[in-house]
């Protein structure tokens, strides 16, 4: 969430929540909540006043993730007082300039089920639960977001832009679920896009130059086209994906091929959610991958109950840091932040995880 010396344009984020409704582990960390450096403060000016100054460095922007949310059974009643929503870890989101997650539902009380096994869908303050814990904007490519029909993504939009809440992934056409949110840090202009690679209903729920839907990975020349795009607006360029395999800690080929077309066409991080457990991460050259955060804040039993908060430094396009915060889903729906031998084991985990990424435990160079 902006704080500090953090800025981001009003106009900028009014323009993109309006338009969605109107358009449409890493490897060494050290397993403890991160205490952040301050930006660099430039170059010390020279001790002549001809002297031609040194450029600043990137101011350093600390970025926060996690997995999916969704405010529907016992996670319904935490809505009954937004501002304690997500508990003791809202903290760790707060601390970042910006925070994201991906929300797992329809926000509506109207359309039809559509013809799947789970149907998720919450109340219009699930925004200002997000806001209060510090998530600054919510991916909606997912499997979720339709499970009420064109209703409910509808419904959605109308909501987030209601609320002020930047949204992205999803739109009334193609042009708007592919397009990026775009805010900026310290100098540093950042676009988010969202995208979805679950099978399920992808067909009817793409979206298409005349129909609302998801950004799906499915059309790779369209996918990537919005990623070069973003990097022609933006510094740092990042994917949200929904992807993988429930229940599997390894990323699939299909997931680690398409995590490849989007480092060749300019991405700078991917993270990814929807396997329910924690993935690994790793290195595609410069871009910088994670491909599953599991389950956040989620309303019953699942493959795993292990979660966290990825947190990430950047210069720039570089990421000069990568911690991950481990947490607990609580018998609430809450994620509970790990300590002890609950943290080492999910972070020996996630170490084992990444090897079967099949990319680089380090940074190359």
């Amino acid at each position: 969430m902006f704080r500090g010396t953090a800025r981001t344009s009003l106009a900028a984020l009014t323009a993109v929540a309006v338009g969605a409704g109107l358009a449409g582990c890493a490897a060494g960390s050290t397993g403890q909540t991160p205490v952040w450096r301050a930006a660099t403060s430039g170059p010390t000016p020279s001790a002549t006043a001809t002297a031609t100054p040194e450029p600043s460095a990137p101011a350093e922007v600390r970025l926060a993730f996690a997995g999916d949310v969704h405010f529907t059974g016992r996670t319904l009643g935490l809505l009954d007082d937004p501002e304690t929503a997500f508990g003791a870890i809202a903290s760790t989101l707060r601390d970042a300039d910006v925070a994201l997650l991906n929300l797992e539902t329809a926000v509506t009380d109207r359309g039809t089920p559509q013809p799947k096994t789970y149907h998720f869908r919450a109340p219009k303050t699930a925004f200002a639960a997000l806001r209060a814990a510090g998530v600054d904007a919510v991916s909606i490519a997912n499997n979720h977001i339709l499970d009420y029909g064109q209703q409910g993504l509808s419904d959605t939009l109308d909501a987030a832009a209601e609320a002020r809440y930047p949204v992205f992934g999803a739109g009334r056409d193609a042009d708007a679920a592919y397009a990026p949110w775009l805010t900026t840090v310290r100098g540093l202009r950042i676009a988010v896009l969202g995208m979805s690679q679950v099978h399920d209903l992808a067909g009817s729920w793409r979206a298409t130059d005349s129909r609302p839907g998801v950004a799906m990975a499915f059309d790779p020349a369209r996918a990537t086209a919005a990623v070069r795009s973003a990097r022609e607006q933006a510094d740092l360029v990042i994917v949200f994906m929904h992807w993988g395999v429930e229940g599997r800690s390894c990323p699939s080929g299909e997931m680690k091929t398409f995590a490849g077309k989007l480092s060749a066409a300019g991405a700078d991080i991917v993270v990814g959610t929807h396997a329910h457990t924690l993935l690994g991460d790793g290195w595609l050259g410069a871009t910088y991958v994670h491909y599953g955060l599991g389950n956040f804040l989620w309303y019953g039993k699942s493959h795993s109950t292990d979660s966290g908060v990825l947190n990430l430094v950047v210069r720039g396009r570089t990421v000069v840091d990568s911690r991950f915060v481990p947490a607990v889903v609580s018998g609430s729906g809450q994620p509970v932040p790990a300590t002890g031998r609950g943290e080492q084991r999910i972070l020996d985990k996630l170490a084992t995880a990444q090897r079967c990424t099949g990319s680089a435990a380090k940074r190359p160079g």
